[in-house]
């Protein structure tokens, strides 16, 4: 009786252990956060946290905008009960055309950390690389990328990316690709290993506001998180399911149930306040600083 059931409960370990590797989003809770260029303003903290867990953090000027209002604002997030998902602004493809990409992604992967220091993050936060523009990347985009990883790993910190995860046309034949099936493949190749500790791998913030797999701008459904093929290398950390304002050539048939004026608002705050966010989901209520 004590052999067999020494084999049933190994026989339960080893099934729970391979549910787990096979359905490694399934089987997590999910947690909803917002992300927005624009601090919203202490005031309006406890409203938002009635519905996000988490909130995207920058550390350097948003795209488009000459100043970020983000700054020294972690305290008082962590005190209304906020995780992060930290994030750097990049460059453009047009940007690095004509730069050192190497040297550009090894200073700003450095600028980043210290930028999180400062801010009071733990040493091992997890910094979300902004790389805005989809499909494939250009042979300028892979180097600074990589370099920017790089330099942020080997100041202490974990390395993430921010990229878009809806197909993209990719050659003869119907073949598409996604940036962060591009990322992980190439990060695959880099490291030659299909054995990486999580502490190592990418972590992804997947953009993919198409419908489906997006149930449009809602908080009312927890929408079903999508299939990201990536290599080993990488690993879905959160997916952003709605921005705003709407992209219409991406999600125009999601259920329209944003503002008139394409703008997904946050609920609980008075429209007067005009927040409007972009939406995601984490497999973590503080995915930049999970162990």
């Amino acid at each position: 009786m004590c052999e067999y059931m020494r084999r049933l409960r190994f026989g339960i370990a080893l099934s729970l252990l391979v549910a787990a590797h096979i359905c490694p989003a399934q089987r997590q809770e999910t947690y909803r956060g917002f992300d927005r260029n624009d601090y919203p303003g202490d005031a309006l903290l406890p409203a938002l946290r009635q519905s996000f867990q988490f909130a995207g953090y920058w550390l350097n000027n948003p795209p488009g905008e000459a100043i970020n209002s983000w700054t020294g604002k972690r305290t008082i997030l962590k005190q209304n009960g906020f995780g992060f998902l930290v994030l750097f602004n990049g460059h453009t493809a047009a940007e690095l055309k004509n730069a050192d990409a190497a040297a550009l992604g090894t200073s700003d992967g450095n600028a980043a950390a210290a930028a999180a220091v400062r801010e009071g993050f733990p040493a091992n936060v997890i910094l979300f690389l902004d790389q805005e523009e989809g499909g494939r990347l250009t042979p300028d985009q892979a180097t600074y990328l990589f370099a920017w990883v790089d330099a942020v790993r080997a100041a202490g910190a974990r390395a993430g990316i921010y990229c878009s995860a809806i197909p993209v046309p990719d050659g003869p034949g119907g073949k598409t690709i996604t940036t962060a099936q591009d990322v992980a493949e190439r990060e695959e190749a880099r490291t030659n290993s299909r054995a990486i500790e999580r502490q190592r791998r990418i972590a992804i913030w997947a953009a993919n506001d198409a419908c489906p797999p997006s149930p449009g701008c809602t908080l009312t459904e927890k929408p079903t998180w999508p299939d990201l093929p990536l290599k080993s290398a990488a690993y879905e950390a959160a997916w952003q399911y709605a921005q705003s304002p709407r992209r219409a050539q991406f999600s125009s048939s999601c259920p329209q149930d944003q503002a008139q004026d394409g703008m997904c608002y946050a609920p609980g705050v008075a429209p007067s306040e005009k927040i409007f966010v972009d939406l995601n989901l984490a497999h973590s209520p503080d995915p930049s600083e999970e162990p």
